[in-house]
């Protein structure tokens, strides 16, 4: 099985990057592996964790309309160049943690997409030279207001929620061009999205390429690469799965945006 990167947090508050073992227990490095982390004498039993986001960027710079297909029922053309868009750090959240649905909306969407993880500084860097910055690759869901997005005309409320990008459950070195990205929700079998990620307009080396032409992207940070066609609404109270083989899956659940207390 392929090396599974994980960021955890124990239950002394401590936050380790580490690689998951076939236990479940967690062997610690002593620093981010993009950033050649090393293991430690230190390792956590199964149950002394919880894990969190597999990295904690400094942005997020997502793809929109990157499959035909979606970029179809989204009722546009397939872009010319990549279409790019940020979303905030804080809207990074962890597998099994929650996705909060904002009170100012009433269409909350599910975007289940791959994720880049870059491991070096990357400034105008070609195809070919961004090969070597793609450190590794995890499963995003790209939360969005969709009904805020159109109201808007463009796109930072409605992608920028705390809780809308949720991103894991850990990061692996290697991934088939062939895998297969799938969304499910609740319990129903059947996937809403099912797609290739080959199926892509814009391959992963482009876009970091692409994205270095305008901003520098740094070791940790991460790409967000599109979303495949089936995008659907999300209600409160409603389980959703990202799954990607070569991967494994992103499980969150949908619950009202907490009003905070007032002191």
């Amino acid at each position: 099985m392929a090396h599974r990167y994980v960021r955890v947090r124990t239950l002394k508050g401590q936050i380790y990057y580490g690689l998951l073992l076939l236990s479940r227990g967690v062997q610690v490095l002593d620093a981010p592996p993009w950033l050649q982390g090393e293991p430690t004498e230190l390792q956590l039993e199964p149950d002394t964790y919880q894990l969190l986001a597999p990295c904690a960027p400094s942005k997020i710079v997502a793809v929109g309309r990157n499959y035909a297909q979606h970029a179809a029922e989204m009722g546009s053309e397939v872009p010319q160049e990549p279409m790019l868009f940020l979303k905030p750090p804080t809207t990074v959240t962890a597998t099994n943690t929650e996705i909060y649905y904002p009170q100012q909306s009433e269409r909350v969407d599910y975007e289940g997409e791959l994720a880049l993880v870059i491991g070096d500084r990357c400034t105008q860097c070609t195809p070919e030279q961004s090969q070597s910055k793609i450190w590794g690759y995890t499963i995003a869901n790209d939360v969005t207001a969709r009904d805020l997005q159109q109201r808007d005309g463009q796109w930072t409320r409605g992608k920028g929620f705390d809780s809308f990008c949720p991103l894991g459950p850990w990061i692996v070195r290697e991934l088939s061009s062939a895998a297969k990205l799938q969304t499910f929700v609740n319990d129903n079998p059947q996937p809403v999205q099912s797609a290739s990620i080959s199926q892509m307009v814009f391959s992963p080396d482009f876009l970091v390429s692409y994205i270095s032409q305008v901003m520098t992207l740094l070791p940790g940070d991460v790409v967000l690469t599109g979303t495949p066609q089936g995008v659907g609404s999300l209600q409160v109270g409603d389980r959703v799965r990202v799954a990607i083989e070569g991967i494994g899956s992103l499980d969150n659940v949908v619950i009202s945006r907490p009003i905070p207390h007032q002191s």
